[in-house]
């Protein structure tokens, strides 16, 4: 009796085990060239290059960056499952936490973004116009 209520503590000790190590957020650190490109996430979050933002794990999200005299560039950072967050999920469901599982794929926390770092070259408005001229 001892030993079945030892694992059931255990286990439940153990529920969301990348909840509890990884989190549901992560650092994202945007680099640009040039530098001072102001950057806005699709997730109302935004800053100016170099900078680093904590950002939830799941989902992705689209990037734009914009400074003057530049092209506007948009890119995706996509989250998908990274393999500390697989390991803690087999964590979960080898040593009985089914509910840590379900957390943990709801949550995002088995989840990690990429690209990171993000780097970001933007191209000057003038080389643009003089590509098209040229054609």
């Amino acid at each position: 009796m001892k030993t079945v209520i030892a694992a059931t503590i255990l286990s439940l000790a153990l529920c969301s085990c990348a909840t509890i190590t990884r989190g549901t957020t992560q650092a994202l650190t945007i680099t640009s060239d040039p530098t001072g490109v102001d950057v806005r996430l699709s997730t109302r979050l935004s800053c100016q290059t170099p900078c680093a933002l904590e950002v939830k794990r799941r989902p992705g999200f689209v990037v734009t960056a914009e400074k003057e005299g530049y092209r506007t560039v948009t890119t995706s950072v996509v989250s998908s499952i990274s393999g500390g967050g697989g390991t803690a999920m087999a964590g979960n469901v080898l040593l009985g936490g089914i509910i840590g599982a379900g957390v943990d794929a709801s949550n995002g926390s088995m989840n990690e973004l990429a690209p990171n770092p993000l780097h970001i070259v933007l191209e000057p408005e003038r080389s643009a116009s003089i590509l098209n001229s040229a054609r």
